[in-house]
């Protein structure tokens, strides 16, 4: 569920719009909080072990789908709120920049096939 909402923030802005009903996802805090979930959500899913003695391959790529969305969100409130201008920190806004929808996209492909092939090892 997460990831759906990442992809949805990253792909489509964050407003859903049905009969009349707008949810917004604007709000700053609202995106911090979903970022920090879905990135702990992602560690402690790649920890986890699925079936038996397979220690890390629990839900992988949705997991790392997570860490990716959660990063993205977390890093944008981050620059948001300092005023620091670091070359790293702009090289790491114009990758994210150039691949925001993509992330977005894939987040929402990912939520979609793990809801549908849940009992998939790595999926």
């Amino acid at each position: 569920m997460l990831n759906g909402l990442i992809g949805n923030l990253l792909a489509f802005g964050g407003t859903v719009n049905k009969q009349g009903v707008s949810l917004s996802l604007n709000n700053e805090t609202l995106r911090l909080a979903l970022g920090v979930l879905a990135a702990l959500t992602g560690i402690l899913k790649i920890l986890s072990p699925v079936s038996g003695n397979i220690p890390v391959a629990g839900d992988l790529i949705p997991a790392l789908a997570g860490l990716a969305g959660g990063f993205i969100l977390v890093f944008e409130f981050y620059r948001g709120r300092t005023s620091i201008n670091s070359p790293a920190a702009g090289r790491i806004s114009e990758i994210i920049e150039k691949n925001r929808k993509l992330t977005g996209f894939v987040c929402i492909a990912v939520a979609a096939l793990h809801f549908v092939f849940f009992p998939v090892l790595f999926l």
